[in-house]
């Protein structure tokens, strides 16, 4: 296409999603289920057709979902990824492989032959990365339990597609089974090649490079060197028959313990925004809006389906790995939708003739209402979760006896600032309870004659089961602000009497913290400082009587 027409086009797509966007936005919705409106009405069959080359677009578009991964693997460096554990990558392969098969069955069960069925179920078992993590950083909950617990199953998704679309390809009778071994072992290889090389490329040269430039006196060529690392490692996956999406993500993950990886993020985020628009605009292209209308009862039949049958899939698999029902309920809701590579997927099924057209209508044009949904799903997430905790509280049996009694006072981390309060208590002949996750904090307790509960005090059913409703001072003494106010929710819920006593490291939070419920907060920075200027007040009172006496 002529470059000026593209250009034009693309223009076109960014005003109507700057118009749409902010119209919903300024109706408390996602700007990003305007950005695919937008699509749907100017591109695509039976629109209004002033976009005529989407798969151009398209094709520009699936750099911001590069970008997007870019930015993702610089907030979790491989050691952030470690530290998710055997847990969470046990749940996202087994969300992968239940989704699958379950939604086979039903294929089976609508008379879908059984080829066809589990191309299907191949398709619609993965979530959008691009709109989930979008929401989760817009609304500070990345670090959230339910939030590091949904990037953790995506992450498994995403590495999943490449095994997948070799599935597809032997749905189709494209290949026999000594072929798809061949296939796959050469996947493996690449795919360790790549990540060698990545490797040494990224943390031989180019961390050395970020040394070598000045980020402050020649801040373009520290952008420029961002957007190369990005899409460049992009473009290495896709050359070798790899996502391209995987191969940005590994490269950000291997500069993310880099010194550099906050300020590369940042040097992204403006570019990785547009072309993101252009690709959540580029989805809504696919869609048909005629064939949408005229098969509505359908679509929206099956739209619902995946959103149910996802979110309850998901609450199950995290139930079984034992997450409170809070978390897993937000993380269902989070992951109940299907996710941007189903396109990708649908693509191969229907060029290897594994799907008929009307089916692959039906998946996509599902998969969009399922997308348009996303925002607002992860939205209702955390209120979801609080409505799933009450429940249970309301139709939990009644503990027996052998419970601790309420306690009048509780300690909410047992570092240094917890010990010294439980010092204090101890002295004044008072006992508390303790709430750490750390189980050696024991000897400490016993030694002090606390109780010492086990846990993570950032969910709820943990501060439940202290039964804390008839505290009378809590002491919140965990050093994060957002773990802390996270700690104050659910507090102010279990025990809207007592006095929350909370620790803040720097002065910048003390206003959050008030907000998110905090009776006193003991501001680090202003003690510290107030006990320095007693020191050098009595220094230099020292000095002047030193002084007279000299005199």
């Amino acid at each position: 296409m002529e470059p000026w027409s593209l250009l034009l086009e693309v223009v076109f797509l960014l005003s109507g999603c700057l118009l749409v966007g902010g119209l919903l936005s300024r109706l408390g919705q996602s700007p990003l289920v305007g950005y695919m409106l937008a699509g749907m009405l100017l591109g695509g069959p039976g629109s209004l057709g002033l976009i005529k080359s989407p798969n151009d677009i398209e094709a520009i578009a699936e750099l911001g979902i590069a970008l997007l991964l870019f930015s993702l693997g610089l907030e979790f460096s491989w050691q952030r990824v470690r530290s998710f554990g055997g847990r969470t990558i046990t749940a996202g392969v087994l969300q992968v492989v239940i989704t699958i098969l379950v939604a086979a069955a039903g294929g089976l069960v609508f008379g879908l032959p059984p080829v066809t069925a589990l191309a299907a179920g191949v398709i619609v078992s993965l979530s959008s990365t691009a709109t989930t993590l979008r929401v989760l950083m817009d609304r500070g909950e990345i670090d959230s339990t339910h939030g590091r617990e949904s990037v953790g199953v995506l992450l498994v998704q995403d590495m999943a597609v490449v095994p997948l679309a070799v599935l597809l390809t032997l749905l189709a009778g494209s290949g026999h089974p000594a072929q798809l071994a061949v296939d796959v072992g050469r996947t493996v290889l690449l795919a360790a090649g790549l990540v060698a090389a990545l490797y040494i490329a990224l943390n031989q040269v180019a961390v050395r490079l970020l040394r070598a430039l000045s980020l402050q006196a020649h801040r373009e060529l520290a952008v420029l060197l961002a957007v190369v690392l990005g899409l460049g490692s992009a473009w290495a996956a896709h050359a070798v028959g790899l996502s391209p999406a995987l191969g940005a993500f590994l490269a950000g993950m291997f500069l993310g313990a880099s010194p550099f990886a906050t300020q590369l993020r940042a040097d992204v985020s403006s570019l990785r925004v547009v072309l993101l628009t252009l690709f959540f605009g580029a989805v809504g292209m696919l869609a048909d809006p005629v064939w949408i209308l005229a098969h509505l009862p359908l679509v929206l039949g099956i739209a619902a389906l995946l959103v149910v049958g996802k979110a309850l899939l998901v609450f199950s698999i995290l139930r079984l790995l034992r997450s409170s029902t809070g978390v897993a309920g937000a993380t269902g809701l989070c992951l109940a939708h299907v996710g941007e590579f189903a396109f990708v997927l649908d693509r191969i099924g229907r060029d290897s003739g594994v799907l008929g057209d009307q089916l692959s209508m039906a998946l996509v044009s599902s998969t969009i209402i399922t997308m348009l949904a996303a925002p607002w799903l992860v939205v209702g997430a955390p209120g979801f979760a609080a409505l799933l905790e009450r429940l249970r509280r309301v139709y939990k049996t009644r503990a027996d006896g052998s419970r601790s009694p309420h306690p009048k006072a509780a300690i909410i981390g047992f570092g240094p600032a917890g010990e010294a309060v439980g010092r204090a208590l101890t002295a004044r002949g008072l006992s508390a309870l303790v709430v750490d996750l750390n189980p050696r904090a024991r000897v400490r307790t016993d030694a002090l004659g606390h109780d010492l509960l086990v846990g993570d005090a950032l969910q709820l059913d943990v501060l439940e089961h202290a039964r804390l409703e008839a505290a009378e001072v809590v002491v919140v003494t965990l050093p994060g602000p957002s773990a802390a106010m996270t700690v104050l929710s659910h507090l102010r819920r279990l025990a809207p009497a007592a006095r929350l006593l909370v620790r803040s490291r720097y002065h910048r939070h003390f206003g959050a913290l008030i907000v998110a419920g905090a009776s006193e907060v003991v501001d680090e920075e202003e003690e510290v400082g107030a006990r320095l200027s007693e020191l050098a007040l009595c220094c230099l009172e020292e000095s002047d009587a030193a002084e007279k006496i000299e005199n």
